[in-house]
């Protein structure tokens, strides 16, 4: 799914009013239309208060139109009106008359005391046109709406979010739900405080425009991951499903690469080798006989060396740093050509000879979590300074880095592709080795390196969304991870 800048949202908006001979203010009430039904369904106790925060401006006319249409199904309505937030434009204006012959009255910016049902706090203060920062009186109502205790919804973006840069204050939503298309900076980082869940509300915005307009970001969505999947072929036997080799582990770091190359073949390729020094040998071989074994070294690899041709290589899960072994690391990328997946220590070993990335192979798929980020490419200031930065790593370099972290962003030169599975059950040790085994995998089964990456990180997401529905986050591990890749593979065959 293409992510779009606000000018692009707001030329959709008006592409659409001109193609469907519509009004702006019908728009308005068919997207309007669409948040109702969703609280409609989320809510159905007519007990529920729904307690409406609305600015001057188009978002607060969507929250007039929620308004109207609550307080026509029974439901109970209260009105805020911030009348500092921005000018009343024309549709705003239409929909509060609307509102008030609808028997709506303002109420004084405060959150009303309720005990016969759940409240539920609508933020429309703000949209995506918000170029300044809230003044004190907004403010004051955004932090009563943060303390209110409530579940609070939020009507596009939560008031307060930029979408082109830092947000200092902001409502924090337990919901977003915007409109036809995510916003890119719902999915930032620096944004996770604000944004807990996404839901996109398909209001019929014209379909030539969405087509053919270009975007550089995108949500990596079911639907392309389906794109990108590859069945296995019928004839299909080990020789043609690609042989992986994992690099890596050092004493006591055995299990890194263990997971590692398990995954690989969980993953779907036909043959998997792992490199490791001597004292992990019989480890590999009792945890996971179905892979090949090559040792270098007794504690730690001192020589990449290895006498078949893989389809594709992945280095650093346990590798360590010593001497010995960044030599390796050196040496192997000065003789090696084709796109490589490099994780853990050996992002480490580059960061620390910065000389040594112009060796990397084109399209090689650097997968950092957010301090070995840090070490790539500096410290930054914001998310937007951040993704810059990435942007201009990748484009020297000629790298895709899949930057991990609760949303992982994959970065290919000025192409972003953010991440749409995952939970927080991969927030423990192993999870990034699992992930260079997947990536691995699908890069010796013939994906191009970018579809690797991007198809690679929603699978390893949404083996914990599935594993979640039958075991605890808590009691999620790596280990479950590649159990349930098979799993998340049968739900992208049956969504193809």
């Amino acid at each position: 799914m293409k992510l779009f800048t606000a000018e692009q949202v707001r030329e959709a908006d008006s592409i659409t009013i001109k193609n469907q001979q519509i009004s702006s203010l019908q728009l308005m009430e068919r997207a309007a239309t669409q948040a109702y039904l969703w609280l409609k369904k989320s809510y159905p106790d007519k007990e529920t208060l729904f307690h409406i925060f609305c600015g001057q401006g188009n978002n607060g006319g969507d929250g007039l139109v929620i308004a109207r249409l609550l307080k026509e199904d029974k439901y109970n309505v209260v009105v805020d009106i911030a009348e500092t937030a921005g000018r009343p434009t024309a549709d705003f204006t239409a929909n509060l008359a609307a509102a008030k012959k609808a028997g709506i009255e303002k109420n004084n910016n405060h959150i009303v005391p309720y005990t016969k049902g759940k409240v539920v706090i609508i933020d429309a203060i703000f949209g995506i046109g918000l170029s300044r920062e809230p003044d004190d009186a907004v403010k004051a109502i955004i932090t009563r709406i943060n303390n209110s205790g409530a579940e609070i919804v939020a009507i596009d973006v939560p008031s307060g979010v930029f979408t082109d840069r830092k947000t200092n204050i902001a409502v924090q939503a337990d919901y977003v739900l915007t409109f036809q298309f995510g916003k890119f900076a719902l999915y930032l980082p620096d944004n996770y405080k604000f944004v807990t869940k996404v839901i996109i509300l398909d209001i019929g915005l014209d379909a030539g425009y969405l087509k053919q307009t270009p975007s550089d970001y995108y949500l990596t969505d079911r639907v392309k991951a389906v794109a990108i999947y590859k069945p296995i072929s019928a004839y299909a036997h080990k020789g043609t499903q690609g042989h992986a080799l994992i690099i890596g582990g050092s004493y006591g770091k055995i299990g890194a690469v263990c997971l590692s190359a398990k995954a690989a073949l969980k993953a779907g390729c036909g043959l998997v080798t792992a490199l490791l020094p001597k004292c992990g040998y019989t480890i590999i071989q009792a945890y996971f006989p179905e892979a090949m074994a090559v040792t270098n070294g007794e504690n730690f690899i001192e020589e990449i060396h290895y006498d078949s041709m893989p389809n594709a290589v992945g280095i650093g899960p346990g590798i360590g740093q010593e001497p010995q072994t960044q030599h390796a690391l050196f040496n192997f990328l000065k003789t090696h050509t084709k796109p490589i997946v490099i994780d853990a220590d050996a992002l480490n070993i580059l960061s620390s000879n910065k000389e040594q990335l112009a060796l990397l192979p084109a399209q090689s798929i650097l997968t950092p979590h957010p301090k070995e980020l840090q070490r790539l490419i500096g410290e930054w200031n914001d998310d937007f300074d951040m993704l810059q930065k990435v942007k201009d790593f990748s484009e020297k370099y000629n790298v895709i880095v899949v930057a991990k972290n609760a949303r992982t962003i994959i970065v290919y030169k000025k192409e972003v592709f953010i991440n749409t599975t995952g939970n927080p059950a991969l927030a423990t040790g192993g999870s990034g080795d699992v992930l260079t085994g997947i990536l691995t995998s699908l890069l010796a089964q013939g994906y191009s390196a970018l579809n690797s990456a991007v198809l690679g990180v929603y699978l390893h997401g949404l083996t914990a969304d599935v594993a979640v529905k039958e075991i605890s986050a808590q009691a999620f591990t790596a280990s479950d991870s590649i159990a349930y890749l098979g799993k998340a593979y049968i739900e992208i065959e049956t969504n193809a």
